[in-house]
C-alpha cells in the first residue's frame, strides 16, 4: 500500500469521525445510527496505520493487493449498512401503516358518534 493511500485513508477516517461527532453534538444524528460510521472510520484508521494487517488479510483471502481488499471491505460494510437501513425502513413503514389505520378508525368512530 502506498504512503499516499495511507495518508488519504487517515484523513478520510479522521474527517468522517469528526463529522459524525459534530452531527451527534448538534443532535442531527442519533448515537445508534452514528455508531456504524464511527466504527467504519476507526476500521479505516486501523488499516491505514497498520497496512501490514490489510496485506495479511488480503493474502489470506487470496486478494491480489491490500488496496483491493480495503475497497472490497468498504463495499461490504456499506452494503451491510444499506441492508440494515432497508430493514429499519420496512419496520417503520409497517408501523406507519398501522398508525394510519388506527387514526382512520378513530376518526370514523368519532363521526359515527
Amino acid at each position: 500500500m502506498s504512503i499516499w493511500f495511507q495518508v488519504v485513508l487517515v484523513v478520510v477516517s479522521l474527517g468522517t469521525c469528526g463529522f459524525i461527532l459534530q452531527n451527534i453534538r448538534k443532535s442531527r444524528v442519533q448515537i445508534n445510527d452514528a455508531l456504524f460510521w464511527i466504527f467504519f472510520s476507526l476500521i479505516l484508521l486501523v488499516f491505514s496505520i497498520f497496512p501490514k494487517l490489510a496485506e495479511f488479510i488480503a493474502a489470506s483471502l487470496g486478494i491480489a493487493s491490500a488496496v483491493n481488499f480495503i475497497f472490497l471491505f468498504i463495499i461490504f460494510l456499506l452494503l451491510m449498512n444499506q441492508f440494515q437501513l432497508t430493514v429499519r425502513l420496512s419496520k417503520l413503514d409497517t408501523k406507519f401503516k398501522n398508525l394510519v389505520q388506527v387514526i382512520a378508525l378513530n376518526k370514523n368512530e368519532e363521526k359515527d358518534e
